[in-house]
């Protein structure tokens, strides 16, 4: 690492969303509840259902483990965008032109309401029209940019090939879109949350969901919390992102997590505008945003399968050369990570959980879209439970019938789980290590593996290094100093506390888990 970059990062990771907005205060559920709707995660996803079920008369909760809108909501680049990169050229070709149409149409709805919803409660939010571009690099991307633009325009969205861009440097081909836009995330949903408890809906903090007893077809469902409270719906939405209860959907063998990585860096001279994102990897993303430090750039990219990085503070490095190499870069005062969900087809999983669960409904998979993706989600869902169907629900739908095409993403990605999970049982550990301040490391404690990472202050912290999820052996991430598992994407602080699920349990020195014990019970 250069002195220089050394420099930026003498500050621990924050994403600027969540450093120029306050933390939410609502209180934790202290007693048991019956609802209609239990919406399970207070991300953007969980806000939105609960916002449009609260005009229809839905008595709603929404439960969050932590604070809300602090994971990968306050994690994002905040696009709201329909250009999900060179999707619907690919959905039309693999999988259908109806299909492709239904998502275009899902997308360009959620930037309108959007729009919509910020004018009718006059919410301040950065709320500003932008052109959104994919761009490449690469000749052997061109067709499928010239595609691309002929497809989305054929569904109406105001799609423009280009073989020049306002950036400064010269590229093969390009697609812009217009009509699109960007926003602050929080700022808009801090807002709307307010709104909707106002409304009647209940917003419960620091409440993790730990199960769910399904009392048959005809019966409600009942959460169990952390704190050793119930909640009994009628119906229940899993918006937590990664879905902590796999009973029946399986679906930790058709999700995985990816990482990627954002600096936000202060220029000397004006941003162009726009939105941009590669056709190509390495990718990188591009957008700014005001501030009261003025104008800063977000530039993004630099993505891996979660607890897969080499070195991960290698990826912010990455980032700042390109950055350096593009623009005048005068400071680099925020940085951050964020992780997604990734579907097999590309596609996002929201509708019923299984196609045996009526009232039981999931949103997950956005593929790191998930400003339009959510808008769209909770349309979806307030449609299925209010009127029993939606336009866009086939597309979406977790059951849909497209497994077929995705049958060598599907062995691929479970190949490379078992690989992780065997590659973690049988990798040599040393009997000995010196390890530094703010550093961490496998070791053997006790003749077993663990994990030790010595704090600033030189106290050393050792941890059971076995995912509590499904028994996967974690990895260290430098970048964010954590233990993230390389299976299925849950993460734990250096102390084993759970950042990220689906983990529900924290780690420790004498938890030992039985992942065929788990398989057998469906524990998971």
């Amino acid at each position: 690492m250069s002195e220089r970059t050394k420099e930026y990062f003498t500050k621990p990771p924050r994403p600027y969303w969540m450093a120029s907005t306050a933390n939410t205060d609502y209180s934790t559920l202290d007693k048991d509840m019956k609802v209609d709707v239990a919406i399970v995660g207070g991300g953007i996803t969980g806000i939105l259902c609960a916002y449009w079920l609260s005009k229809e008369g839905v008595k709603t909760v929404v439960l969050e483990a932590d604070h809300i809108l602090q994971g990968t909501t306050g994690h994002t680049t905040a696009k709201i965008t329909s250009q999900h990169e060179l999707i619907y050229q690919k959905v039309q070709k693999k999988i259908s032109e109806e299909f492709a149409r239904q998502y275009a149409d899902a997308n360009q709805t959620a930037i309108k309401m959007y729009q919509s919803i910020a004018k009718e409660y006059n919410i301040e939010c950065d709320l500003v029209p932008q052109s959104a571009y994919v761009y490449t690099l690469e000749d052997k991307y061109s067709e499928d940019i010239v595609n691309e633009a002929n497809v989305a325009s054929s569904f109406g969205i105001k799609a423009t090939y280009l073989d020049k861009i306002p950036l400064p440097f010269d590229i093969k081909a390009a697609v812009r879109f217009d009509d699109q836009a960007q926003f602050h995330p929080r700022k808009f949903l801090l807002a709307l949350a307010d709104k909707i408890t106002h409304n009647g809906v209940q917003i419960v903090e620091q409440t993790r969901v730990v199960d769910i007893e399904d009392n048959g077809d005809h019966g409600d469902y009942v959460l169990m919390t952390d704190r050793g409270t119930k909640v009994t719906a009628q119906r229940v939405i899993i918006a937590s992102h990664y879905p902590f209860y796999n009973k029946h959907g399986m679906y930790f063998t058709r999700l995985y997590t990816d990482r990627a990585y954002a600096i936000a860096i202060k220029m000397k001279e004006n941003y162009p505008g726009g939105m941009y994102i590669t056709a190509e990897e390495p990718g990188r993303s591009l957008r700014s945003q005001t501030s009261d430090q003025g104008e800063l750039v977000f530039v993004t990219g630099e993505h891996h399968k979660t607890g897969q990085g080499e070195d991960t503070i290698k990826h912010y490095e990455a980032l700042v050369d390109f950055a350096e190499q593009t623009f005048p870069v005068e400071d680099i005062p925020y940085r951050w990570s964020t992780q997604d969900c990734m579907t097999l087809d590309g596609l996002p999983y929201v509708g019923h959980f299984t196609s045996n669960t009526p009232r039981l409904y999931i949103a997950t998979g956005y593929g790191k879209w998930g400003m339009t993706n959510s808008m769209a989600s909770s349309m979806i869902l307030r449609d299925l439970i209010v009127h029993g169907e939606s336009p866009w629900q086939d597309v979406y739908n977790p059951s849909r019938g497209t497994i077929g095409a995705s049958a060598k993403e599907f062995v691929v990605q479970n190949l490379n789980v078992a690989d992780k999970l065997i590659e973690g049982k049988l990798s040599p550990l040393p009997e000995s290590v010196d390890i530094q301040p703010n550093e961490g490391k496998i070791i053997k404690a006790d003749g077993q593996r663990a994990g030790a990472y010595r704090d600033g202050q030189g106290t050393l912290h050792v941890v059971n290094t076995t995912c509590t999820h499904m028994g996967c052996e974690l990895n260290w991430n430098s970048a964010e100093t954590s233990w993230d598992c390389p299976c299925h994407g849950s993460r734990f602080t250096y102390e084993g506390d759970v950042i990220e699920g689906p983990a529900l349990k924290p780690l420790d020195r004498h938890n030992e888990v039985n992942t065929i014990e788990k398989l057998i019970k469906e524990d998971y």
